[in-house]
């Protein structure tokens, strides 16, 4: 049964240069040095960009992939919706394309601070 919170999806297709995220972290990070960073979503030290895995692209996107990660600049995505896929659980938000920073095609380690404090 699907509610507002969840929805059962079998295939999706963004439109025109839409970009679809998932795994967007806003838990602790543990840093290459083992120094856990607790998590900061919402306090001011959570004012960072943050890295997401690309979900689904519409057919005008020439830049990135799917399965790429790309960084985002803070705030600049939707709020989430969980899906149910074949692949399991998801959570997906749409993000502006404007505001990507970086791409990359393996998974990087968080290491984005703020320059925010507690």
């Amino acid at each position: 049964m699907a509610t507002i919170n969840k929805v059962k999806v079998e295939k999706l297709v963004p439109l025109n240069d839409t970009i679809i995220v998932s795994d967007m972290e806003f838990t602790e990070r543990i840093s290459n040095g083992g120094i856990i960073i607790m998590n900061d979503d919402m306090k001011s030290a959570g004012i960072r960009p943050r890295w997401a895995k690309v979900y689904a692209i519409g057919p005008k996107v020439k830049d990135i992939e799917v399965g790429q990660y790309i960084m985002i600049a803070h705030g600049r995505w939707t709020r989430g919706i969980t899906i149910d896929t074949p692949e399991g659980e998801k959570v997906i938000r749409k993000v502006d394309n404007n505001d990507i920073l970086l791409v990359s095609d393996e998974k990087p380690n968080d290491q984005t601070m703020s320059d925010k404090v507690y």
